[in-house]
């Protein structure tokens, strides 16, 4: 059996993060989805608000890093919870228990503005996941190509000859 999803969108809240009894940290958090189309008559594209809740590293790095309006892409499995609520009536809930987290556009795209900057699925926007690198603290990404540090000095770096005679192909 396959149970796999994976979601991009932007927080609706701040994660919120708790602990168990036995201290494992749990965040939760709500991501908004635009829909790939418009509504029947092609007006404005509808919206779904999908719940996720992320376990132990993972949960912290989302807490830690991630606010309200970040745009992030949450990889996982989509789970279904039985619950009965204050009056005694028996409910469900769908939601995403997230595996991997990755940052859904590069810092300086949302410190600007709120558009869409980053390539969540290409290259490099894919660090940061705590769930799959282990480490919260991984490096920040290079969007948009390699830049030299500043402290660099232009001597380190030699001009190539533009001599297509000698490639192999």
């Amino acid at each position: 059996m396959l149970n796999h999803i994976v979601i991009m969108g932007r927080l609706t809240r701040d994660p919120e993060l708790r602990r168990t009894g036995s201290g494992i940290a749990v965040a939760s958090f709500t991501v908004a989805v635009d829909r790939d189309f418009g509504g029947r008559d092609g007006g404005e594209k509808e919206t779904d608000f999908i719940d996720c809740v992320a376990w132990r590293q993972t949960g912290e790095f989302v807490s830690k890093y991630f606010t309200k309006g970040s745009m992030i892409v949450v990889s996982g499995r989509l789970q279904i919870r039985n619950w009965t609520d204050k009056e005694g009536g028996k409910r469900r809930s769908a939601e995403i228990v997230a595996d991997n987290v990755y940052f859904g556009e590069s810092k300086r795209s949302s410190e600007g503005n709120s558009s869409y900057g980053g390539n969540a699925y290409g290259g490099n926007n894919s660090y940061g996941s705590a769930g799959s690198y282990g480490s919260a603290s991984a490096p920040a990404p290079s969007y948009g190509g390699y830049s030299a540090p500043a402290s660099a000095p232009a001597s380190d770096f030699a001009m190539l000859e533009d001599d297509d005679a000698q490639l192999p192909f």
